[in-house]
């Protein structure tokens, strides 16, 4: 009798098939999940204003870029990332963050977002204006193990600042 790899029961492009159904099914499990990961960290971290989310899906070694004042000096962790948060929920208590658009690829997600807000404290260093704002942005976000652990963001906060009249 033949062993099975010989007889070709591993090589008929049925199994072959098969099995890429299955590798494409669970890739495409995966993507879905990381896109659901961060349209979540959107809803819940800034909509819903959940600080205690923030530890729940950004890691702890976690890298957020294009959100401090200075550029070379990315928000690190959650405890890093929580002074950013609370200064500007503070200002804009009732923001909302709508997914418009994501796109996912390997352990990678693109989202394009517009904010909407009315600037409602006094965190960002000046009185409230009670301003409406509306601006855009995108985050390239990096996944691991069901948690953020890289956000690459672009948001244009010159806009903001221009809508409040700071600029």
């Amino acid at each position: 009798m033949e062993p099975l790899l010989t007889r070709g029961l591993l090589t008929r492009p049925q199994t072959q098939e098969y099995f890429n159904r299955r590798f494409l099914m669970s890739e495409q499990n995966n993507l879905e999940e990381n896109k659901t990961l961060v349209r979540r960290w959107f809803e819940e971290v800034w909509n819903k204003g959940r600080a205690d989310a923030i530890p729940e899906m950004f890691a702890e070694e976690g890298i957020a870029h294009g959100l401090s004042d200075d550029v070379n000096a990315p928000l690190k962790g959650p405890s890093g990332f929580l002074p950013f948060h609370s200064q500007f929920r503070e200002a804009f208590p009732n923001i909302e963050v709508v997914v418009e658009d994501q796109i996912a690829e390997g352990d990678r997600v693109a989202t394009r977002c517009s904010v909407r807000g009315k600037h409602q404290g006094d965190s960002l260093g000046f009185a409230a204006t009670n301003s409406p704002v509306e601006f855009t942005g995108v985050t390239i976000t990096r996944i691991k193990d069901g948690k953020i652990v890289e956000a690459w963001n672009n948001f244009d906060f010159m806009k903001m600042y221009r809508q409040l009249g700071a600029i």
